[in-house]
């Protein structure tokens, strides 16, 4: 699963209607850039690719005042929310995930009921454990990496990442049911994790990068 799909479906979700630039400057925002693979260029790409998919509509809206061709705003289909849940879902259940796809579906949690991202997080801790025991069919962490030579510390780093994995999430669970932060549903005040138009990003990398028109 790549992380740029779900990145840039939420994204432009948040908006209700966007432009790659907002989807990139909101993106940017969140330092996506530097632990994804959510670059200029991917993320104009994903954005033409999801359009042919039928997961995003676009519309052509007139250039600004200050001239320019044509902007292309996109939203989300009914297909691209289908697929922006499934795969919201899969990024906090699955327990090997890598670590980009893990983040951006931390990024959209509170799109889902709180009791739901709880049970999909226990689901991760689940799975979680089934991989530690696999590990411990042929490796006992309590007798060290060098048991095995210097393999050992393939798996003591295998069992140390379930063990630190298992722990975030367990710790996340527990803030989840203590009630922290407004959850779909709940009615509460929403976290604003985009930026308003116009409003300057102070992460922005600043220039094009050869992915596109800034205004498509």
């Amino acid at each position: 699963m790549s992380a740029i799909r779900l990145l840039v479906l939420g994204a432009v979700r948040q908006h209700g209607r966007a432009h790659g630039y907002q989807v990139r400057n909101d993106l940017e925002f969140w330092g996506a850039h530097e632990w994804s693979n959510a670059k200029p260029g991917s993320i104009y790409h994903a954005l033409k690719q999801m359009e042919k998919q039928g997961l995003l509509r676009a519309h052509e809206i007139a250039p600004s005042t200050a001239g320019g061709p044509p902007r292309t705003e996109y939203e989300v289909t009914e297909r691209g929310t289908e697929e922006y849940f499934a795969l919201l879902r899969e990024a906090l259940a699955t327990h090997d995930q890598k670590t980009d796809v893990l983040s951006a579906g931390i990024g959209f949690i509170v799109d889902l009921p709180r009791a739901e991202v709880v049970e999909l997080l226990r689901r991760r801790v689940e799975g979680l454990e089934r991989w530690r025991a696999t590990v411990t069919e042929y490796y006992t962490p309590e007798g060290g990496p060098g048991q095995l030579g210097h393999i050992g510390e393939i798996m003591h780093l295998w069992v140390h990442s379930a063990d630190a994995g298992k722990e975030w999430t367990l710790g996340l669970i527990e803030r989840i049911e203590s009630g922290a932060y407004s959850f779909a549903g709940e009615g509460g005040e929403p976290f604003v994790g985009v930026l308003a138009e116009g409003q300057e990003n102070p992460y922005a990398t600043g220039g094009d990068d050869g992915g596109g028109d800034a205004d498509s």
